[in-house]
């Protein structure tokens, strides 16, 4: 009896199954907005309010059941996208922890949320504070001390360096709003993230990376000059006292925005003088609000100057100031200088790489080290070959020397393209490199490189049928295979290879490509040996060159196909001709593998990969009338390779943007806004370095 083949589940069902707590909390509070009417009116004007709204006034009337009635409230209507937004955090809780966890935090960070924000209003509220005084005679509803606590709780169980960039977000904006608008739920949502605090200590104390206290001085940066716009923009009431909305000199607020949006970028990247102007940026707001609180007026400067409320001056003050003592602290991150190298000078040049190579050997890619535009990094244990585009350090293929000696050779250029203040990557590395990354790097296939074996390889059987039949075809009409080095050739040979080459790139609205992708500068390397389809009359039909691959030993050890090229009109199988009599070849010499190399962009991505599965997949569907990537990748196929992966490593998705700015660069480093522009691409400008 034939089994029932199984239905496969929609993704949104798939989801759904995995948090059913989260659905059924987003369930009551959408009801409960409906019974209450409070969807699309004000709650706090109905009769619901008195019965569910939680404060000091509801429990001290003895309505000690609101603060788990008021969860599933909330006020003004408008309210309630926010609210539903914030069970995000719930959602993801569950995802990853189960329901259990996620409803206990949620339940145990609402109510303790609330209680303790009561208790601590009622307490201060005997002072003579006012803010405490016009809290204890508040009441609010909603669920947003549960959520916050599951979205502090989510932080605590994602990969670093994610859970130190959303505590730090989930922090400050707790500070933020607490110190300038402080209402009940701000202080809610302190106690529910002071308890996260408590319970699973996420935040142990390490040393951070340069990258991170460069970014942690950037985000706040930008976060002192969004709470000051606000803070001018919208009126204040928090425990250091209230102000009315335009109530400040616009001036003092302008001219911190200007000079926030100047050195950000710089923060980010390490710059020296960046970090001197944010020093002397925060001493200059400190001593400001010094001066206008307290009331002192500086000679030549008119009265109104100083003019506004006082309240948000000394929260600015305090932000700043601990802005300033981040700064002070986190001095040794930010040593760039306006114009930097990585690693020490002299650099390594390409004759080094290539002396490298032969006596440690390398990779199917490694010969490309060698090419034009590529600068160096000497480590301790061999070099590093890199690109420098849009702030990203592009190092390419794997490193050169010793295996022994990689993972020494890679921490060495991270570190120095930090120190640089520049974002370090690996681009088609192999797995061995993959495992020499740290730990917390993330990996994306770029391609598949192709190779074949070659010792004891025949075209017999009915899989290498096509290859079979250009081989005879070709012995049936007369062309002739020649195995060479471009510059034995006479200079008759040369021009033809130079008028195919320049025709295939003629007409194109992109030039042609460059970092993994050769030219025939790169194929006049003597070590470079070309493959050469002679038809009876002498004209040449179609050409490859092949790069070296060393084995460790210094004899080469195979062969990688980089240059395609073919005649108009000339012997049609002429590629399959080129690259079948070619491994034969190679194979008499004793060669092990020839490498078909891996077409850039052809590779099929995962659904989660991210900003530069996006900016591939939008490359190779606009490149392919032009490169033809995706058909060359299942030409290839017809040779029956095994497939080694290649790898881009990079620290985490923030850096991905910039990295696919810089890939842009490095493939097409001539091309004009305008060529990108006829091509049908929208380029991300790189940066200048």
């Amino acid at each position: 009896m034939a089994q029932a083949t199984p239905t496969r589940r929609h993704p949104l069902a798939l989801l759904a199954a995995r948090i059913p707590a989260t659905l059924v909390l987003v369930g009551l509070v959408v009801i409960c907005g409906l019974v209450s009417q409070g969807l699309w009116r004000p709650l706090s004007a109905s009769p619901w309010w008195d019965q569910v709204a939680y404060g000091v006034p509801a429990l001290a009337a003895g309505r000690w059941w609101t603060p788990l009635a008021g969860t599933f409230f909330s006020d003004p209507s408008w309210l309630y996208l926010v609210v539903i937004s914030g069970f995000a955090g719930v959602a993801y809780l569950e995802y990853h922890r189960g329901s259990k966890v996620a409803l206990s935090w949620f339940a145990v960070g609402q109510l303790f949320g609330v209680l303790a924000a009561i208790a601590f209003i009622a307490a201060t509220s005997q002072l003579p504070w006012p803010w405490a005084v016009a809290s204890a005679a508040s009441l609010d509803v909603g669920p947003s001390g549960g959520t916050v606590a599951c979205i502090a709780a989510s932080a605590t169980i994602m990969r670093s360096p994610w859970r130190e960039r959303v505590w730090f977000i989930t922090l400050g904006a707790c500070a933020v709003l607490l110190l300038f608008w402080g209402s009940l739920a701000d202080v809610v949502h302190a106690f529910a993230v002071l308890l996260v605090l408590a319970v699973q200590r996420p935040l142990p104390a390490r040393r951070t990376t340069l990258r991170e206290r460069r970014l942690i001085a950037f985000v706040a940066v930008l976060c002192l000059g969004t709470a000051q716009v606000l803070t001018v923009l919208a009126p204040t009431s928090g425990p250091l006292g209230s102000s009315a909305a335009i109530s400040a000199p616009l001036i003092d607020v302008t001219v911190d925005v200007v000079v926030i949006v100047l050195i950000a970028r710089g923060l980010r990247r390490g710059r020296r003088w960046a970090w001197i102007v944010g020093i002397v940026l925060a001493a200059v707001n400190i001593a400001w609000s010094l001066v206008v609180v307290t009331g002192v007026q500086i000679a030549g400067l008119p009265e109104a100057t100083f003019g506004g409320d006082t309240a948000p001056l000394l929260g600015h003050a305090v932000l700043w100031l601990i802005f300033l003592g981040y700064l002070i602290w986190a001095r040794a991150a930010f040593r760039v200088g306006w114009r930097t190298t990585i690693g020490a000078t002299p650099a390594p040049t390409a004759t080094d790489a290539a002396a490298m190579l032969r006596e440690h050997g390398g990779g199917t890619l490694s010969w490309m080290t060698t090419w034009k535009h590529m600068s160096y990094l000497r480590t301790e244990t061999g070099i590093v070959a890199y690109q420098r585009h849009a702030g990203v350090a592009l190092a390419l293929a794997d490193p050169l020397g010793p295996a022994a000696g990689r993972q020494r050779s890679v921490a060495e250029f991270v570190a120095a393209s930090e120190h640089a203040g520049l974002v370090p990557c690996w681009f088609s590395a192999g797995e061995a490199t993959r495992r020499a990354v740290p730990q917390t790097w993330r990996s994306l296939v770029v391609a598949d490189d192709t190779v074949v074996d070659l010792p004891g390889l025949r075209f017999g059987g009915n899989a290498w049928k096509p290859v079979r039949t250009s081989l005879n075809r070709a012995r049936r009409e007369g062309m002739t295979f020649r195995l060479t080095r471009l510059v034995d050739e006479p200079w008759g040979v040369q021009a033809q290879l130079r008028v195919i080459s320049q025709s295939w790139v003629g007409g194109k609205e992109l030039p042609e490509m460059g970092f993994t992708l050769g030219t025939l500068e790169e194929a006049s390397d003597p070590e470079v040996r070309l493959a050469l389809a002679v038809s009876p009359q002498g004209d040449i039909d179609g050409f490859l060159s092949w790069l070296p691959v060393y084995g460790p030993d210094g004899v080469i050890d195979g062969w990688t196909l980089d240059l395609m090229r073919r005649r108009e009109g000339g012997f049609v199988p002429v590629m399959e001709y080129l690259i079948g009599s070619s491994a034969l070849q190679f194979s008499a010499e004793g060669a092990r593998i020839m490498s078909l190399s891996g077409a850039p962009l052809t590779h099929e991505y995962p659904p989660d990969a991210g900003i530069i599965a996006v900016l591939s997949e939008r490359l190779a569907e606009a490149l392919e009338p032009v490169y033809g990537f995706r058909s060359l990748h299942k030409f290839k196929e017809k040779f029956h390779p095994r497939y080694e992966t290649l790898y881009l490593l990079f620290r985490d998705e923030a850096d991905l943007a910039r990295i696919g700015a810089g890939l842009v660069r490095a493939y097409l480093p001539d091309a004009s806004l305008r060529q990108f522009a006829d091509a049908g691409l929208e380029l991300v400008r790189s940066e200048n370095d």
